[in-house]
């Protein structure tokens, strides 16, 4: 199979991934899982894990234009090995796994996933913001929604796999991977089906409209989960940033993995501006049943959950509070202390748009400060410009390093 692909690129992408195979073999990489281990397992760690996730601002630092290859699965390849390696130059603490992830297969009834198309008013201008454009828009509506139905592809499972091993297998052996077929943060898709401020009048006007939309969501997610596990191909997800951790559970006799095994990552940020009371009615209560499946979770994105610290602390296995630049970390600290994990997330704004690095440095040293001696993750994530400086990552990674280590 690989004799039909461009030589060319095939070796461009094999000589990728020997470099991306010597990082994940270094004793340096060994060193950022267990600090990350070390962090997620509420120990002491030799400093605290940085790790920065440039998600729009990718175009930037690797623009479409800079890659080689032209077939479309070998680009991918490309892409993601390229990355790996700017991420290494950049220095965090990115955790590299010594395999190639190759996802299960698996085919959804309906394509759309809930029974109705979801589309969006697409901006006129590059980088511009868009609108919903939910099919949610009647009571009526309603009846068309549909539980996703999936089916394990068993064929084009094993063909990718074999496709992966026959091209990287003695470099980065192909693995096979499985995780959540949905999303436990319903609050996206609820969003995405009836629409925003919809969504968010209902709460007031039509409370029975939200609590059936968002049952129909849980359900929907439970079921694809009993799928998963059924399939007996999950795997645990405890490799990657963030969530790099201990095993959750014994391996089990059988050899079957269960979501006890698995880490579980939710927020609520469409939910940013409702009421502790009403998040708890209309969303935390219908996560919970998902979320309780899990080993461990975490909870917190980009919304400000200063009023619903105490809520996210009672989710039964949380480890991880993800304190958004919008939530009072103090407020944080006072609450979640050293049995929780505080993963503290910059602004990336306040990163990228200052021209003066000492600004930086200072709201670092003000953030370690405040949270001495406790257990905490620094975290840049959703930037989606550098703003002209690209080297700003380097110099973010740098400094918050040296005061993760001088504050650990």
């Amino acid at each position: 199979m690989a004799s039909a692909l461009p030589g060319r690129e095939v070796g461009l992408v094999r000589e990728l991934a020997r470099q991306v195979a010597a990082i994940a073999a270094s004793p340096q990489n060994a060193a950022i899982q267990k600090r990350w281990r070390d962090t997620n397992a509420l120990r002491t760690p030799d400093r605290h894990p940085v790790w920065c996730r440039p998600v729009g601002a990718w175009g930037e630092i690797l623009p479409d234009e800079a890659l080689d290859c032209e077939h479309p699965w070998l680009r991918g390849l490309e892409r993601t090995f390229r990355r790996t390696l700017i991420k290494h130059d950049i220095g965090d603490d990115s955790p590299v796994d010594p395999w190639l992830p190759v996802p299960a297969v698996f085919e959804c009834e309906p394509a759309n996933r809930w029974g109705l198309e979801v589309r969006r008013h697409q901006p006129g201008v590059p980088g511009g913001a868009w609108l919903y454009d939910p099919p949610l828009k009647t009571e009526a509506d309603f009846d068309r929604l549909r539980l996703p139905r999936f089916t394990l592809d068993r064929a084009r499972t094993e063909e990718a796999l074999e496709r992966a091993g026959e091209l990287l297998g003695d470099i980065l052996p192909a693995r096979r991977t499985c995780g959540p077929l949905l999303s436990a943060t319903l609050c996206t898709a609820a969003a995405e089906l009836r629409g925003l401020t919809p969504l968010l009048l209902d709460m007031a006007d039509r409370p029975d409209l939200v609590h059936r939309l968002m049952a129909h969501l849980r359900d929907g997610v439970l079921a694809a989960m009993d799928v998963a596990e059924a399939s007996g191909l999950l795997t645990p997800n405890n490799t990657g940033p963030m969530t790099c951790s201990d095993p959750l559970a014994p391996d089990p006799p059988d050899g079957r993995i269960t979501f006890r095994h698995l880490w579980c990552m939710t927020n609520s940020q469409e939910f940013d501006a409702v009421s502790p009371a009403m998040w708890e009615e209309f969303l935390l209560a219908y996560q919970k049943p998902i979320l309780e499946r899990f080993g461990l979770c975490g909870y917190g994105c980009c919304e400000d959950l200063t009023s619903k610290v105490d809520g996210v602390l009672a989710i039964p296995n949380l480890r991880i509070f993800v304190s958004s630049a919008w939530t009072d970390l103090d407020r944080v600290v006072d609450r979640a202390g050293t049995a929780r994990v505080i993963m503290w997330r910059q602004k990336a704004s306040d990163v990228v748009f200052t021209d003066s690095l000492a600004t930086i440095r200072r709201d670092l040293e003000e953030g370690m400060r405040r949270l001495a001696g406790l257990h905490v993750q620094i975290v840049l994530r959703e930037l989606q410009t550098l703003a002209g400086h690209p080297d700003r990552l380097h110099a973010w990674t740098a400094m918050a390093k040296e005061e993760a280590a001088r504050r650990g």
